[in-house]
């Protein structure tokens, strides 16, 4: 049994970090799904980047909307929509199958809108509505200024991975949100059940802090972070209040582990995922860890539901002076500023392919 099945077997999906309209036309991704067990995708500005530029495959499609007026993030919506409902297509049995717990596509809203509440929860209708898709989730920032537009988008009943969240009290903050939306829809007469994942950022915290500490905690941290909202998941799962939400035919807002290739050469490229293996939670990776957990991957043990050794852990990093409130706070900040300087490449490389198709 592949490596993958038998962590898909202990109740953790995994989900694909990439999309290229390559991937779709040659069959990539159904065999991914075939094969290696993937269940969902996510997407956001730096993959479609990167397909864009190294694919020709987008090219008639770009010239027709640019003979249509459309440039700029018009353009780049009217190409990424066509890739994200073609890769909801593909999930919807498993969406269908797994009653909307699994099966899920997401897209992203534009990373300028990562402080701006009404321009979120705008752009989060529009795209939903353009998706037109039950299984494909909108990207949201799980900033100070994104809760409120998680809230409205949850209420509206438009389902969305909440972003760039890296610490548990992030983490709570935006299942919060949540629960208040799914709260406000029971209260108003209207289904309850509204997809959503909360997306904990990991390799990060591990790049952050690498020339703080001494070697003993390399490549330790995030993981602990992991454990960290693991235990305030599980906490969550088992409350009064979300047990209210539940008998109201709500849904869970699962834990979603990002950011889980490796970034340390020297250490295993199946790291976050041995470590993270964890019961419905998602697992999202890059194509090179997953097959690299498809050759050699191995589930070790599972999260621990009270945190394990985390909080000890933490305490030596603290020793060591990491302040993680602050950690969290700067990576969020410099979180939304990388999707926005992709946003801008992103932005610059569709208009200098416009040009050459069109001269």
């Amino acid at each position: 049994m592949p490596a993958t099945q038998q962590l898909h077997d202990l109740g953790q999906s995994l989900w694909l970090d990439n999309i290229t309209r390559d991937m779709l036309s040659e069959g990539t991704l159904q065999q991914y799904i075939d094969d290696l067990s993937v269940t969902g995708l996510t997407s956001n500005p730096t993959i479609f980047n990167k397909a864009i530029k190294s694919s020709k495959l987008y090219d008639d499609h770009i010239l027709e909307q640019r003979n249509q007026g459309l440039e700029g993030e018009q353009l780049f919506f009217e190409l990424a929509l066509q890739d994200i409902q073609q890769a909801a297509d593909l999930f919807k049995p498993v969406w269908e199958r797994t009653a909307g717990v699994d099966g899920w596509v997401s897209l992203e809203v534009s990373p300028t809108l990562a402080y701006d509440t009404a321009g979120t929860i705008a752009s989060a209708k529009d795209l939903h509505d353009r998706a037109a898709r039950p299984n494909v989730l909108i990207k949201i920032p799980g900033t100070t200024e994104g809760l409120p537009a998680i809230e409205e988008a949850i209420f509206a009943g438009i389902p969305v991975n909440v972003t760039l969240l890296f610490s548990p009290e992030h983490y709570v903050a935006a299942a919060e949100a949540y629960l208040r939306g799914v709260e406000r829809r029971i209260a108003a007469g209207l289904n309850p059940a509204v997809g959503s994942v909360a997306s904990l950022f990991i390799s990060r915290w591990d790049r952050a802090v690498v020339d703080q500490v001494p070697e003993a905690l390399h490549n330790r941290l995030g993981i602990t972070i992991g454990q960290q909202c693991y235990k305030a998941y599980k906490e969550l799962m088992n409350s009064p209040r979300w047990q209210r939400v539940f008998n109201n035919g709500a849904q869970m807002q699962r834990l979603l582990w990002a950011s889980t290739g490796t970034k340390d050469p020297n250490a295993s490229d199946i790291l976050y995922i041995k470590s993270l293996a964890s019961p419905f939670t998602v697992n999202t990776m890059p194509e090179e860890t997953l097959h690299a957990f498809a050759d050699h991957g191995e589930t070790g043990d599972l999260l621990a539901d009270d945190g394990g050794d985390s909080t000890a852990v933490l305490g030596e990093f603290a020793s060591a002076g990491v302040d993680s409130g602050a950690v969290a706070a700067k990576l969020q900040e410099d979180g939304a500023q990388s999707f926005v300087d992709s946003w801008n490449e992103l932005l610059a490389e569709l208009a200098a392919k416009s040009a050459s198709l069109t001269s």
